[in-house]
């Protein structure tokens, strides 16, 4: 059966040889020589598309020259039906042959998203959604919480779906990993807590170095029933659960009604408020022995730490001086470049004066 298929279209070349004016040999020459792509190039082949319409769009795409050799060569390799649906990288000058061993091998472009610490679970599907490169469409906003930030390698026509699925398993993991080695006096005793504190540490600090302090505090304050008083819960709450605020918060904030509003309530939120890198996940289950109630920005991108809160309004007034030094130096330079215009523009008044005289 094989040979006669085989058989088969030998005789199809034969006949397409003469039709290009060519013999049998100048025509299968033709299929492993040189393609006409003059450097490398990304092509998507779609689920389902018959070999005809796959040659075609290689030619439209110029990565091949002839479609009616490229279907030949396939059928005669008798490869028709292992053509795979993809992204694939043709290098430059790849011949037809090389094509199609390419897109029968699965070759596929493997590409990558890198999904920040921080981000809450609308915020990552808004990331996803503007993925051109992933297909379908995710029905439900994910848990808050439930979701790992950390880079995901994917080939395009996967579905957003299946990433948000990673995700969610990539999570679960690192918790599963990470619960059994907490500290023996831990605070808290279940792993949807900890998700929670560490969600609210990952939007307190981007360094590394104070997470683990930044958690002392709050379980300071926990221990000590003050209120966590942390700026992003409130944000979150006011948001609605999107995390996209562009404005600063303002005191009158601090006191709307929120199941989120750490200024009002005690203990944690009832939720996350966004998805913690592991990190911040650390911190929790390992956090710094200190006796610290409080802390403020430092002006450095950091934080300044204090047991009382005498200290602790020493280290605002502090961050207060310096907010107010910069905005005056920011003033002081934007009235420099004014008095460095002015006498530009006097002078081509003047001369505007001159030429109407």
């Amino acid at each position: 059966m094989i040979r006669k298929s085989v058989f088969f279209y030998m005789i199809i070349i034969f006949f397409a040889a003469c039709i290009f004016g060519g013999s049998v040999f100048s025509t299968y020459e033709f299929f492993l020589s040189d393609g006409p792509l003059s450097q490398r190039k990304e092509v998507v082949i779609e689920k389902g598309q018959p070999l005809r319409k796959i040659a075609n769009y290689l030619h439209q795409e110029g990565v091949i020259e002839s479609p009616a050799i490229f279907v030949l060569g396939v059928r005669v390799s008798q490869k028709d039906s292992e053509l795979k649906a993809g992204e694939y990288s043709i290098p430059a000058h790849a011949s037809a042959k090389m094509v199609m061993d390419i897109i029968t091998g699965g070759q596929t472009l493997i590409r990558r998203i890198t999904i920040p610490e921080g981000l809450t679970s609308y915020q990552i599907v808004q990331m996803l959604n503007d993925t051109q490169s992933l297909a379908g469409e995710i029905t439900q906003i994910p848990e808050e919480g439930s979701l790992l930030p950390e880079t995901y390698y994917y080939s395009a026509g996967d579905t957003r779906e299946s990433l948000i699925k990673r995700m969610q398993n990539a999570m679960t993991r690192t918790i599963e990993e990470l619960w059994p080695k907490r500290e023996k006096d831990l605070l808290l005793k279940n792993k949807r807590d900890v998700i929670i504190l560490a969600s609210i540490i990952e939007k307190e600090t981007s360094f590394n170095s104070e997470r683990s302090h930044i958690a002392s505090v709050f379980f300071n304050r926990l221990k000590s029933k003050m209120r966590l008083q942390s700026d992003p819960t409130v944000i979150y709450g006011l948001s609605e659960g999107t995390g996209i605020f562009k404005r600063k918060l303002w005191s009158n904030d601090l006191k709307k009604e929120s199941d989120y509003n750490t200024y009002i309530i005690y203990g944690l939120p009832p939720g996350a408020i966004s998805n913690p890198g592991r990190a911040s996940i650390e911190a929790v289950l390992h956090p710094d022995k200190t006796q610290d109630l409080y802390f403020v920005a430092n002006g450095k991108g950091g934080h300044a730490f204090s047991e009382t809160y005498k200290d602790h309004q020493e280290r605002v007034n502090e961050w207060r001086n310096i907010k107010k030094n910069k905005v005056d130096i920011k003033q002081k330079k934007k009235q420099n470049k004014a008095e460095i215009k002015a006498p530009s523009e006097t002078k081509t008044a003047l001369q505007t004066e001159k030429n109407k005289k």
